[in-house]
């Protein structure tokens, strides 16, 4: 029998809060990082450099743990198709979405996955949402339409930009919240770390092939060697090693008390990013903000 939450011992419990702390700076951190590496990279280039690494963890922590196990043949399609839409997909409008918008905003942005997913986990039948649950998504959705207007009507010039970035930044966070919901039943078939390895290394094959024109037209010797740390952190650190202290906590915490550790992701990043790069949110940004985390943490604790 599984241990629960409640028979596993108090130090076990505290080391993996520890780590997920340190995911939470690795992810907040890596908005500004990845943000300023597209200063030199473009999106595409950027995404093809970092992701074979993050392969590469993955690959790594799942052989130390026995032999690599691989789906069934009647789920390889299906895992092939959530490989391209959970990781290819996502990850193009990840990118694309970060270089149009500030750093911290788009963290704020991607922070409504948890609101998207319990939307798609009621209509298929996974799940009921209560009235506090509806209360939360209508909070989100709120602060989200504050966040996004403010951004684009802020600083005058870029404002186009800044729409097309926060569009692309929620279609980011609806890619990942189907896949959540797609991949639950495999999740629960084989465990979360293969089909999270699975559908990264579907995903890490076509990113490469979408950045090859780009790699070509890119002076990759001649990088700078803070850009080279940028893409062995956002690959490496940001995806590799970060999901797999997600999946940890998942383990020993659970889904409901991991998923709030993540909601302080856009609170470092908002820090972080004005820290590095100077980007200051208006009030009315910072209100946004505070409203969407509010209702991404009410839809949280729905149960």
């Amino acid at each position: 029998m599984a241990e629960t939450t409640y028979a596993m011992p108090r130090a076990r419990q505290r080391r993996a809060m520890a780590s997920l702390v340190l995911m939470v700076l690795i992810w907040g951190i890596n908005f500004p990082i990845a943000k300023s590496a597209l200063g030199v990279l473009t999106p595409p280039a950027f995404n093809a450099l970092r992701f074979p690494l993050a392969a590469l963890v993955v690959l790594y922590a799942l052989a130390r743990s026995g032999p690599i196990p691989w789906p069934a043949a009647a789920d390889r399609w299906r895992v092939l198709t959530l490989g391209l839409l959970g990781n290819a997909l996502y990850q193009q409008f990840f990118i694309f979405g970060l270089a149009n918008s500030h750093a911290g905003i788009a963290s704020v942005l991607l922070a409504a996955t948890p609101i998207l997913t319990t939307l798609l986990s009621s209509a298929a039948g996974h799940e009921r949402i209560t009235g506090r649950t509806w209360a939360g998504v209508i909070l989100g959705f709120t602060g989200l339409v504050l966040v996004i207007t403010q951004s684009a009507s802020a600083g005058g010039a870029g404002g186009e930009s800044r729409l097309l970035g926060s569009i692309l930044m929620l279609s980011a966070a609806l890619a990942w919240a189907v896949y959540t919901v797609g991949s639950r039943d495999l999740v629960a078939r084989y465990g979360p770390v293969p089909v999270t390895a699975w559908t990264l290394w579907t995903g890490a094959a076509v990113i490469v092939l979408i950045g090859i024109p780009s790699l070509l037209r890119t002076p990759v010797h001649s990088l700078p060697p803070a850009i080279w740390a940028a893409i062995a952190y956002a690959g490496a650190l940001s995806i590799g090693l970060a999901y797999l202290i997600w999946y940890h906590g998942v383990g020993v915490l659970g889904n409901t008390r991991t998923s709030a550790f993540s909601n302080l992701t856009p609170v470092i990043a908002l820090l972080a990013a004005w820290l590095s790069l100077g980007e200051r949110p208006t009030g009315w940004q910072l209100a946004g903000s505070a409203v969407v985390l509010a209702g991404v943490t009410i839809t949280q604790l729905r149960r």
